[in-house]
């Protein structure tokens, strides 16, 4: 992540973006290299606690079948490219370059490993039931038949990060002058980005 203090973000960023965007990137380091894998996370109510699944034929789990391993999640809420254009000091003095402004999460922790069919709606029905707030008719993990995802269950394993470090970063050009900031938001709304809202946080 970024290391400059001017775009670091606060706890409560951080949880907001994995709230709004909880599909992560999650990587661990196997035998030859790093393990990747997509899961959508949520972030437990005592805020150390993200909790996840993966397929059962995924290999990205074997990597903690021994024990705990570290583990690295990334949130990604919003990306835009910056073109030097946006800048009215372009005009001036041309001493501009593109860059990329971005808004996401780095969590870091301990992954462990829950492969018990018989637990894996404590895995699922939480992240069900966020997703579904809010719906007219939300759906509900008791819904379906109870033997069809018992069976379902059999072929997820469930995993939990115990959070040692939170990092939101919002890179939003505060290190520019108000003026090609305003260019940039503007050239945002243009293209229908959603990061022009999040600059006017800023």
């Amino acid at each position: 992540m970024h290391p400059s203090p001017t775009f670091r973000g606060t706890e409560a960023d951080a949880r907001a973006v994995i709230d709004a965007a909880p599909l992560a990137t999650v990587a661990v380091n196997g035998d030859v290299g790093p393990v990747i894998a997509l899961a959508p996370l949520i972030l437990r109510e005592d805020g150390r606690r993200l909790l996840g699944h993966v397929s059962r034929a995924n290999p990205f789990w074997r990597c903690a079948e021994a024990g705990a391993v570290p583990a690295v999640a990334i949130f990604h809420a919003g990306d835009a490219y910056v073109s030097p254009s946006a800048y009215p000091s372009k005009a001036d003095h041309g001493r501009v370059v593109p860059t990329w402004n971005y808004v996401a999460v780095e969590a870091r922790g301990q992954l462990t490993l829950e492969t018990n069919p018989h637990l894996m709606r404590e895995y699922i029905e939480p992240l069900t039931n966020r997703m579904e707030d809010g719906r007219a008719a939300p759906w509900k993990v008791d819904d379906a038949p109870e033997d069809y995802t018992a069976r379902l269950s059999t072929g997820i394993v469930g995993f939990e990060i115990e959070v040692t470090a939170l990092t939101c970063i919002r890179k939003l050009s505060q290190n520019k002058d108000p003026s090609d900031r305003a260019g940039v938001r503007a050239a945002f709304e243009a293209d229908g980005n959603a990061l022009a809202l999040e600059m006017e946080r800023e």
